[in-house]
């Protein structure tokens, strides 16, 4: 019995230590106030960081509330003093999302500000919005917020950057001009690489790039639950659900000038994941770090044999990743080159999915610019990437991006000068072969071999091959654009892709600068007579044709050209762009005649080689004896000339 009174009594022990703890939780829990609470002429405090870590605070005086003036409700107005304050010079940004108290009690965060006003008066962003981030699904998505006031304006949050340079980043903001970014070159810290638990006032970064370049958002913390927290009290760029990345953030300094101060700070160690961006803030988690999308950059110089590896990770998103990606690629040819001009880039690069390996797309190319390669050099990936992430077909998580540039200031290009093919009588399905001349700027000519096999549907008649460099569109097709009026924004909003697989398969056969190719042109496309003063273009020929015979059929005349038709073509790759065009003309007739054609061809061919033998040796003959003759008479006047010498 006495053993049974200890268990119960231990049993009691245990059950109130667990219900004293939990009260203790309770006590220890931030007390919120809330809206209805607030009256004019409440005095309480706010918290941030203006230098390094350390969490100051500064005097906070209530003004009033402002019914449904913010884009999750109330904002409530209040005016900021101190040393602090005037130090900084007003709220600076950076501060948004800084805690204030009332009472002992959270209110909310310094979210927004009044344009044109001394940076004094502000507006607060109620905690109870704030919180119901954590309870918002990722999944939602909700209209971008339209403040009901225009001079009702977020308090800015700087985006720092470190490892990009000037040009670099113009390029990204001409690409989101939509965001009003303003990029500040910061600054990095000795312990950046060290992590820091968030607290309501710290400085917190919401980053898009990490890694070897870094760039995002500085702001403060307005509270945290455990690992959660929220911040900013603002949209940052209302993206809803999303993935940035969480870092600490180090603040230098308040830069203070004429239109904002702002806090200059580097984006620290990574810490975990920001899952919402939203009206009344950015809300994530400590210590659960968010995947991101690694991009691995190699860039070699020829001409000076640099080679630049950079490696970043950057945030999933269909909008941000194409910008972000080849903002990267862009800024670190920038560093490799260290120079501006022109150039020669051969690029390799391959995407990954997360979704397996039959949704990877690998491509190659090349492209010459006379003033500006650098841009050149990225302008491909990013039309692939902003493609892939905006399929109808199936979403496209990237996995990874693989990307790989060589650059030279030489001038890579090659012009098609003369081409020849055999044979020039052709049955449906045969193969024909050619030999083009390219001439390569400022070298010798060189020759490419490859064929080129006849569509077994190819209708008898004349047909009319078309061989230029990848990146040419043939003049006749050029004409028939201009006679439709069909822009590069037509002609892509008229493409259509039947499935991801075509996507893909489009992308992945699209013709490459340093291609060649040859392709079957439908000769009666707005061709210009040879007679009419126009665009000039390399006339190419191909051996003598036999006279057409009766029954031989033309084809249709092609209109436009159909994306969706499997295209007859060859391809082949060279270390050159090639540039210019023209066309051969063969002739398709049925075998029988094809074979009578090529026998005839080949006795023709014996005899004039047997003609040849012949004139050889004819020639060998008659040089022969003239040699033998001219050794006797070369004798005879050395007889000559010993008898004269005698004489004397």
């Amino acid at each position: 019995m006495k053993t049974i009174k200890t268990k119960i009594c231990i049993f009691i022990s245990i059950s109130l230590l667990v219900l004293l703890g939990m009260v203790a939780t309770v006590v220890q829990a931030q007390e919120f106030m809330q809206v209805k609470d607030v009256r004019e002429g409440m005095t309480g405090y706010a918290k941030t960081v203006v230098h390094g870590h350390k969490i100051e605070t500064f005097p906070v005086e209530i003004l009033g509330v402002m019914k449904n003036s913010g884009p999750s409700g109330d904002l409530i107005l209040a005016r900021f003093s101190g040393p602090l304050i005037e130090r900084t010079g007003g709220i600076a940004q950076g501060m948004s999302g800084s805690p204030v108290y009332i009472q002992g009690k959270l209110l909310g965060a310094i979210a927004y500000g009044w344009a044109f006003s001394n940076s004094r008066l502000g507006m607060i962003t109620p905690i109870t919005d704030m919180v119901k981030l954590w309870d918002t699904p990722t999944s939602e998505e909700i209209r971008p917020f339209n403040a009901r006031e225009e001079s009702l304006v977020p308090i800015a949050t700087p985006l720092m950057v470190s490892g990009f340079d000037a040009s670099s980043l113009d390029w990204m903001t001409q690409k989101l001009p939509q965001y009003h970014f303003l990029p500040v070159d910061a600054p990095t810290s000795e312990i950046d690489e060290r992590t820091f638990t968030l607290e309501p006032g710290s400085a917190v970064a919401a980053a898009f790039v990490n890694g070897d370049m870094k760039m995002g958002a500085i702001g403060t913390v307005t509270y945290v639950d455990k690992d959660r927290v929220v911040a900013f009290g603002h949209p940052f760029l209302k993206k809803g659900s999303t993935h940035y990345f969480m870092h600490n953030a180090y603040i230098f300094t308040v830069v203070n000038n004429l239109n904002s101060s702002f806090k200059l700070g580097s984006i620290g160690a990574e810490i975990g994941n920001i899952d919402q961006d939203r009206g009344a803030g950015i809300a994530g988690v400590q210590h659960s770090l968010a995947t991101g999308i690694p991009v691995e950059i190699r860039v070699d110089d020829e001409d000076t044999g640099v080679s630049l590896v950079k490696r970043v990770k950057i945030i999933e998103d269909n909008e941000l990743t194409p910008v972000l990606a080849s903002t990267a690629i862009y800024n670190t040819v920038n560093k490799a080159l260290d120079r501006v001009g022109g150039g020669t880039v051969t690029l390799q690069y391959t995407i990954r999915s997360t979704t397996g390996e039959t949704y990877t797309v690998s491509r190659h190319n090349m492209y010459y610019s006379s003033d500006n390669i650098n841009e050149k050099s990225i302008d491909e990936l990013y039309n692939v990437v902003d493609l892939l992430k905006h399929n109808e077909f199936v979403e496209y998580p990237v996995l990874d991006i693989n990307m790989h540039m060589r650059i030279s200031q030489a001038k890579k290009i090659a012009r098609i000068v003369d081409a020849t093919a055999a044979p020039a009588v052709v049955s449906p399905g045969d193969e024909v072969f050619f030999n083009i001349t390219l001439h390569p700027y400022r070298g010798k000519d060189v020759h490419q071999i490859m064929s080129f096999t006849v569509p077994k549907d190819q209708p008898l008649g004349e047909m009319i091959l078309e061989i230029r460099g990848g990146g040419v569109m043939p003049l006749p097709y050029l004409i028939e654009r201009q006679k439709y009026n069909l822009t590069d924004e037509i002609l892509a909003r008229l493409r259509k892709y039947k499935s991801f697989a075509d996507l893909k398969k489009k992308i992945e056969e699209e013709e490459a600068n340093n291609d060649v190719v040859v392709e079957i042109l439908e000769k009666d496309v707005s061709m210009v007579p040879d007679h009419e003063k126009g665009p000039g273009k390399v006339k190419i020929s191909g051996k003598d044709t036999p006279t057409k015979s009766e029954d031989l059929v033309k084809p249709n005349k092609h209109k436009l050209k159909d994306d969706n038709k499997k295209e007859a073509k060859s391809m082949a790759q060279t270390p050159y762009i090639v540039v210019g065009d023209g066309q051969i003309s063969l002739q398709v007739v049925r075998p029988e005649e094809r074979n009578a054609y090529l026998a005839r061809h080949r006795q023709k061919k014996m005899a004039k080689a047997v003609m040849k033998e012949e004139v050889e040796s004819t020639t060998e003959k008659s040089t022969t004896e003239k040699s033998e003759k001219g050794k006797k008479e070369d004798t005879s006047h050395q007889e000559k000339v010993i008898d004269v010498s005698n004489y004397r």
